[in-house]
């Protein structure tokens, strides 16, 4: 069967979403036409093909076990020079975006990983671009700010062509949502 990539992550809603990947786009990031504006829960991960049927059962289970949270975006802030990325900082909502990456990365769950960097949840605007580009972004996003209630997440697969589609939605409280045939969305993730 082979592989994929899959990654899950809570999409940032509209009008925000779209206008931060434009803005992404602006800087001069090459990949964010292939990634939705997102905060990452789980990132890249290869996994078996096979493996997915699990995968699902389990982020149904993180699911369940969920609430809906105010989730709040305010401002910039930055990883280098450990890391090339600028974000939008998660001011509200980080604490429960925590519980439920450790709960998506449970050593008992079929993803189990460990991260190179320690868990900070954000929104990346700016990834591996020059570092001119990388500072007009962290000053124009300055006082960025939006807010929506967070009422689940989502599991993404990464195409071949480098684009993430979204393969399922999860509501808090159990509810999944399969994909509608005529709005696959880019999904989220590089290495953020």
């Amino acid at each position: 069967m082979g592989t994929v990539t899959i990654g899950v992550s809570i999409a940032v809603p509209e009008p925000h979403g779209s206008l931060l990947q434009e803005r992404r786009a602006g800087f001069g990031d090459p990949a964010a036409s292939g990634i939705p504006t997102h905060v990452t829960l789980l990132p890249p991960t290869e996994v078996e093909q096979s493996a997915l049927p699990a995968i699902e059962t389990h982020l149904v289970e993180v699911a369940a076990a969920g609430r809906p949270f105010s989730m709040r975006l305010n401002g910039t802030g930055t990883f280098r020079p450990l890391s090339p990325v600028v974000f939008v900082q998660v001011v509200e909502g980080a604490e429960a975006c925590t519980w439920l990456q450790k709960q998506v990365r449970d050593a008992s769950g079929p993803v189990a990983r460990e991260l190179q960097f320690p868990y900070h949840p954000h929104v990346t605007v700016a990834h591996g671009i020059d570092d001119e580009a990388m500072d007009r972004a962290f000053e124009e996003l300055a006082e960025y700010e939006a807010q929506w209630p967070c009422t689940g997440f989502a599991l993404y697969e990464q195409g071949a062509d480098g684009v993430w589609r979204r393969l399922r939605d999860y509501v808090f409280g159990g509810a999944v949502v399969p994909p509608q045939a005529s709005h696959v969305e880019r999904g989220p993730l590089p290495a953020c």
